[in-house]
C-alpha cells in the first residue's frame, strides 16, 4: 500500500515509488473501478452508511472522471501507485468530502479482487466472440473445399487420405473445447468479492447481494479471507489461454509446412507474409510463425502467475499486484492472435491440385488393401503382414500400387482377386462412413452440425 496520510511521518522514497507503482498497467482497469465505485456508493447511500446527497456527488464526479479518461485529459500521477488511488485523488478534489466517504466500507483489497473480476469476465466474452470469429474463417474454407483430397499424416509421414474439411474440422473441434473451457472461467469469475474488506468482512450493515445485482454478479464470495486472496479465476483463464495457443500455434506449424515448395498445398495472402530482406523471391509465413512464437509467451504468464500464488501465506500479500501486467499480456497476446488468424485462414487459397498429387504418393492405400483382405476372411494381423510385405516388394521394384499385375498380388496373399483394382482414393473415404470419419457424407453432415453450433 502507499504512504497514506496518518501512520506515515515522511513519504516513500521515489526508487520505491516506482518500484511499488503499479498504475502504468493497471490504468486499463479505470471502467471497472468506477464501475464497481458507483455500485458502492448507491449501496452505502441506500444502506444508509452515507447520505444520499452525498453518494449522488460521487456518482457524477466518477461519471465525469470516466469521461477526463476516455478523451485523454485525466493525469495519471505515479506517486499516486494505482488506478484505484488515482480516481480516488480526483475525486476527492472535484467533490471534497463527499468523495472522502467513498471508501468507506470497503479495502483496497476487495476494491482490487472485484475489478479484476469484473475485466476478466468481460475479456472472456471478447475472447469468446473472437474464437466464434475464427471458427467462422476454419468452417468457411472447410465448405467451400469440400471435394478437396489430401493426404492424412501420423509421424508426419503419409498416412491415409482424408477430406481437407475434414481436417480443418478437426480445429473446430479444438476451439470448441476452448470455448467450453472459457466458460468455465467466466462461471468461476463470476463471484462477487466486494464488501469483504481487507480480509475479515466489514462492521457495516453493508448490502452484498444488491452490489452483486448491480454488477451483474450471479453469486457473492462466501468467505472474506479467500475472497481477497484469491487469483484462482485468473490462473483459469492463462491456463485456458494456454491450450488454446497451443492448439493455434498447431495449426500455425501446419500452415508454415504447406506454404513450403516441398509440400505446396495452400497460398496465404499477401497482407498475412512478408518478404526477404535479401532474397527477393521469399513470401514469409511470419503471422503463423509469430502465432507459434507467442504461444510460449503465453505458457510462460501461466508459469509467472503460479509461482507468484504458489507460497503465499492467507489473505493479501503485495505480491498479487504481480497478478496483473503478465496476465493483460495473456489477454491482448491471445486475443490478438485469434483476430489474425482468422483472417489469415479467411483469405487462404487451397492448391488442391498439389494435394491430390500428394495423394498418390507413399503408398497411402496400403490400408485398404488390408482391410479388403480382411473382408475377404483374412484375419487383421495376417493381412496386415501380407501387405507390408507387398509394399516392401513394390517399393523395390520401384512400383506404385497400381502398377502391380494381379500375380504379384497374389504371390503375397491368394485372397487377391482382380476386383483389388476397384480400391481407389474415392472409395477408401467412402469406406470411413462412421460416425466422426471422413467419408463424404460424414464430412458434410458434420459441416452442417459445425455451422449450427456456430450460429447458437
Amino acid at each position: 500500500m502507499s504512504h497514506i496520510r496518518g501512520r506515515f511521518q515522511k513519504p516513500a522514497e521515489k526508487i520505491v515509488a516506482d518500484y511499488t507503482q503499479s498504475i502504468s498497467f493497471d490504468k486499463r482497469l479505470y471502467r471497472h473501478d468506477i464501475q464497481g465505485s458507483t455500485a458502492h456508493a448507491r449501496m452505502l447511500a441506500k444502506q444508509g452508511i452515507i447520505p444520499a446527497a452525498d453518494a449522488e456527488l460521487i456518482i457524477k464526479g466518477l461519471e465525469e472522471i470516466r469521461g477526463e479518461i476516455e478523451q485523454g485529459r485525466f493525469e495519471f500521477k505515479p506517486e499516486l501507485e494505482d488506478i484505484h488511488m488515482a480516481i480516488e485523488a480526483r475525486l476527492i478534489e472535484k467533490t471534497g468530502e463527499a468523495g472522502r466517504k467513498l471508501h468507506t466500507a470497503r479495502s483496497r483489497n476487495d476494491q482490487v479482487a472485484l475489478d479484476i473480476r469484473l475485466y476478466t469476465k468481460d475479456e472472456i466474452v471478447n475472447t469468446l466472440e473472437r474464437l466464434t470469429a475464427l471458427q467462422g474463417s476454419i468452417l468457411t474454407v472447410a465448405e467451400a473445399n469440400k471435394a478437396v483430397v489430401m493426404p492424412g499424416y501420423t509421424h508426419m509421414q503419409i498416412a491415409q487420405p482424408v477430406l481437407f474439411p475434414h481436417h480443418m474440422l478437426a480445429y473446430f473441434e479444438m476451439l470448441s473445447r476452448d470455448e467450453d473451457r472459457f466458460r468455465a472461467c467466466y462461471n468461476m469469475t463470476d463471484v462477487m468479492p466486494l464488501g469483504s474488506g481487507a480480509l475479515a468482512g466489514l462492521p457495516y450493515p453493508i448490502d452484498r447481494e444488491f452490489l452483486a445485482q448491480e454488477l451483474g454478479f450471479k453469486a457473492i464470495t462466501k468467505n472474506s479471507i479467500d475472497a481477497v486472496s484469491d487469483r484462482d479465476f485468473m490462473l483459469e483463464y492463462e491456463a485456458a489461454a494456454a491450450i488454446c495457443m497451443m492448439h493455434l500455434s498447431r495449426l500455425a506449424e501446419e500452415l508454415v509446412i504447406w506454404t513450403s515448395a516441398e509440400f505446396d498445398f495452400i497460398d496465404l495472402d499477401e497482407g498475412y507474409t512478408t518478404g526477404s530482406s535479401i532474397m527477393p523471391q521469399k513470401k514469409n509465413p511470419d503471422v503463423a510463425e509469430l502465432g507459434r512464437g507467442k504461444t510460449g509467451r503465453v505458457y510462460g504468464n501461466l508459469m509467472g502467475l503460479l509461482t507468484t500464488m504458489k507460497g503465499l501465506p492467507l489473505a493479501y500479500d503485495r505480491d498479487l499486484q504481480e497478478d496483473k501486467e503478465n496476465f493483460f499480456d495473456t489477454v491482448d497476446t491471445l486475443q490478438s492472435s485469434l483476430e489474425v488468424f482468422a483472417g489469415m485462414m479467411g483469405t487462404m487459397k487451397l492448391k488442391s491440385q498439389n494435394m491430390r498429387r500428394a495423394v498418390e504418393r507413399g503408398y497411402i492405400l496400403a490400408t485398404d488393401l488390408a482391410d479388403y483382405l480382411v473382408r475377404k476372411g483374412e484375419s487383421f494381423r495376417n493381412a496386415h503382414e501380407a501387405v507390408g510385405k507387398l509394399v516392401s516388394y513394390a517399393a523395390g521394384a520401384g512400383k506404385s500400387l497400381k502398377q502391380l499385375d494381379i500375380k504379384e498380388y497374389q504371390q503375397f496373399s491368394a485372397r487377391f482377386s482382380q476386383d483389388v483394382y476397384e480400391i481407389s482414393v474415392e472409395s477408401s473415404l467412402a469406406a470411413r462412413d462412421v460416425p466422426g470419419g471422413t467419408s463424404p457424407s460424414r464430412v458434410n453432415a458434420a459441416l452442417k452440425e459445425a455451422r449450427q453450433r456456430l450460429s447458437k
